[in-house]
């Protein structure tokens, strides 16, 4: 199966002015934060593959170690306990179905900054479990398709344990169930499989098609979102 894929846009660096390295920098921050907590306080990645995820993130937006290993410091102390992860659920303009993952010190702040950005592009804030049962929680690898075969890439995924192994445009995606997703991970890196995302997803079970404007619509209105200090994340029903 081939088509299009939001994961294999490239985010190529620009200079950025220091209001945006720290709004960046405040979001991985924490992100670690929670992946340290969510590890039951493990501050070592080795042992924390949350946290392994974290730290590769803080990396795609070029945080300097030393903030990285402040951050883990910080988080294994007790202000990681003013940090935790919300799921916030929704609609946007035509009934896209939206889930917005946050990490707060204020639940308060959150929704309402969430429930404002929603209503101003016609969107709502839907009551918790209205909206999250239309997804699932999978691990995604991205690989490049250079240098590699998409059979190749498929046996290799299914014998470590993949779900699914999809081709895009411009790369392969290998979808895993969530508690296995180091496991492929380490076993495709075994493999020698170069990977160039490795994320956990909220994946739509039943996907909804857009037109044009509608998809420009959802579009702005994750863009939105995103720029909320609190957000980290946000997933749609789009296909």
């Amino acid at each position: 199966m081939s088509g299009h894929s939001k994961w294999s846009k490239v985010k190529h660096q620009k200079a950025t002015t220091d209001v945006v390295k720290s709004f960046a920098f405040t979001k991985a921050s924490r992100a670690i934060a929670v992946a340290v907590k969510e590890g039951g306080g493990i501050t070592d990645p080795e042992s924390n593959f949350h946290l392994r995820l974290a730290i590769e993130k803080a990396h795609d937006v070029n945080m300097p170690k030393e903030n990285i290993e402040r951050a883990i410091e910080k988080a294994g102390g007790s202000g990681a306990l003013a940090i935790e992860q919300m799921m916030y659920e929704g609609y946007g303009p035509g009934g896209v179905a939206i889930l917005i993952e946050a990490a707060t010190d204020n639940r308060k702040r959150s929704v309402s900054q969430i429930k404002n950005v929603l209503e101003r592009s016609g969107g709502t804030l839907a009551s918790p479990g209205a909206v999250r049962f239309q997804f699932n929680r999978r691990g995604l690898l991205t690989v490049p398709k250079q240098g590699i075969a998409f059979d190749a890439l498929l046996t290799a995924a299914c014998d470590a344990g993949a779900e699914d192994v999809v081709e895009t445009t411009d790369l392969f995606e290998v979808y895993t169930n969530d508690a296995d997703l180091s496991h492929v991970k380490q076993a495709l890196a075994a493999a020698r499989i170069p990977i160039e995302k490795t994320v956990r997803i909220m994946h739509a079970i039943s996907q909804m098609e857009a037109g044009d404007a509608l998809r420009a619509k959802t579009d702005d209105l994750v863009a939105a979102l995103e720029e909320l200090d609190d957000v980290q994340t946000v997933f749609t029903n789009l296909t």
